[in-house]
């Protein structure tokens, strides 16, 4: 009986190898490229407003963080000037922002910042700037969320 011959020699296994690892460079080095000039149309914030929900979904002295366009919002519910919103973005490095109804204050856990939840001022720390507000309004029991105009 004849003996068949190997069907995927050394040396043609390693030439596929090698192929695939190129392949995989030229995608890696390419895919970044490609996304540069298709890029996804992503606003830094929404044209219109977004429904948040019911009133009863943030109880006051609570918070809710949302996507808002390109980055997110913290909704605040306080008991004394009702529902306020800002940019959930810290203006020294870009962490996001947390509520801490202990402290009553909206904190940055990266380097300690501290934001007034009254009109977003800050408080301490490194933050150089407030945080951006944002317009929140009610329409038949929902929530809206939009831009100051």
């Amino acid at each position: 009986m004849a003996e068949l011959p190997p069907r995927l020699t050394r040396h043609g296994f390693l030439v596929t190898i090698r192929s695939l690892i190129a392949a995989s460079a030229v995608g890696v080095v390419a895919g970044p490229i490609l996304a540069f000039f298709w890029p996804m149309e992503l606003l830094e914030t929404p044209e219109t407003p977004i429904s948040l929900g019911d009133e009863e979904t943030i109880l006051v002295g609570g918070s809710k963080t949302v996507r808002f366009g390109r980055n997110p919002a913290i909704v605040i519910n306080l008991e004394q000037f009702g529902l306020v919103a800002y940019s959930a973005v810290c203006t020294h490095f870009a962490c996001i922002v947390k509520w801490n109804p202990e402290s009553g204050m909206i904190e940055c856990p990266c380097h300690a910042g501290f934001y007034d939840p009254q009109d977003g001022s800050v408080i301490s720390g490194p933050p150089p700037l407030p945080l951006e507000r944002f317009k929140v309004s009610k329409e038949g029991g929902t929530i809206y969320l939009e831009t100051l105009t």
